[in-house]
């Protein structure tokens, strides 16, 4: 029998190390995420801040995240599910609800710092890519104010593979139009072609304004009535055809500029007063209530002894 080295031995086991909780369930890159959130040490107090955009069974979820050492701390978030109140009541996953996820939380986060007026962003979605130059940096915003610089932040993506075209980039291009200085390039937005690494941007606006769902609607009524009417329910419900798609974007676009701000929750407010809190006992109090307990006990336990007597 040849000779078999054992590799997996009792001082393998010994020095074997776990790892992460988050990287064994597939959860955390933390390779990239120390790359994300790893500050200059000569910059105190200054954290780096991410877009941080996840997507779940029904809904986009974007969040302004920073790293302290005891945990992340977010600065602002935006669902799709608060389309609902400017107007897009379907298709809260798709890649033009990501674009109005992104652009409602970077109006809403300049809005709380104050900076809505000075960085208005990109009005007039075009799909372009605005840059500006100033003392040997690059921002990626129209203009850049002399007294406030744009918020810059970085687009974290988590796990999510980043091919071409990924409805991740929707929430970023939203943000970066919304006036956020997120560095990136069109490398992986919708019309770029790597064969002749020429960009698009017609090709990337009409993704953004649903004409790709446009399309489908309009082949799906050709080719089956039946199943149109089944798979476009929610649309049809709220009056939505293939021509109306582009107008309706518009029309969320300019509802979240005009109002970005979180829809207040009502408070809890309690209507049954009756129960109140009762009062701490001293410790006089609570001695005189057990030794009226203890007399209580004593007291009843003569009154049986002297009705066994009496038997």
């Amino acid at each position: 029998m040849p000779f078999v080295k054992v590799l997996k031995n009792k001082r393998y086991f010994k020095r074997f190390q776990v790892k992460y909780r988050r990287r064994r369930g597939g959860q955390t890159d933390y390779r990239a995420r120390h790359k994300l959130i790893t500050q200059d040490k000569n910059k105190y107090q200054s954290p780096k801040y991410r877009l941080v955009v996840r997507f779940s069974n029904r809904y986009v979820m974007c969040q302004i995240v920073y790293a302290e050492l005891n945990g992340d701390k977010v600065l602002c978030q935006a669902s799709s599910k608060e389309l609902v109140k400017h107007g897009l009541t379907t298709g809260l996953k798709n890649y033009s609800a990501a674009y109005c996820t992104g652009l409602l939380i970077a109006r809403r986060l300049l809005t709380k710092l104050g900076l809505d007026e000075i960085y208005c962003g990109n009005e007039d979605v075009n799909g372009e890519i605005p840059t500006t130059e100033l003392n040997k940096k690059t921002y990626y915003v129209d203009e850049v104010d002399e007294d406030k610089r744009p918020f810059k932040c970085l687009l974290d993506v988590g796990i999510k593979a980043t091919t071409t075209g990924s409805k991740v980039f929707a929430a970023l291009k939203g943000a970066s139009d919304g006036g956020l200085d997120i560095p990136h390039n069109e490398k992986r937005f919708p019309g770029y072609s790597r064969d002749t690494k020429s960009y698009d941007a017609e090709m990337h606006k009409g993704r953004i304004f649903g004409e790709h769902v446009a399309d489908y609607m309009r082949e799906m009524e050709e080719d089956d009535e039946e199943n149109y009417q089944k798979h476009f329910r929610l649309y049809l419900e709220a009056d939505l055809e293939a021509d109306d798609l582009e107008d309706h974007y518009m029309k969320v676009h300019e509802s979240i500029r005009n109002d970005p701000a979180p829809e207040e929750k009502p408070k809890f407010v309690v209507t049954d007063k009756s129960f109140k809190k009762g009062i701490r006992k001293t410790f006089e109090e609570r001695k005189a209530d057990a030794a009226t307990k203890k007399a209580a006990l004593r007291a009843a336990k003569h009154d049986d002894d002297e009705d066994e007597d009496e038997d």
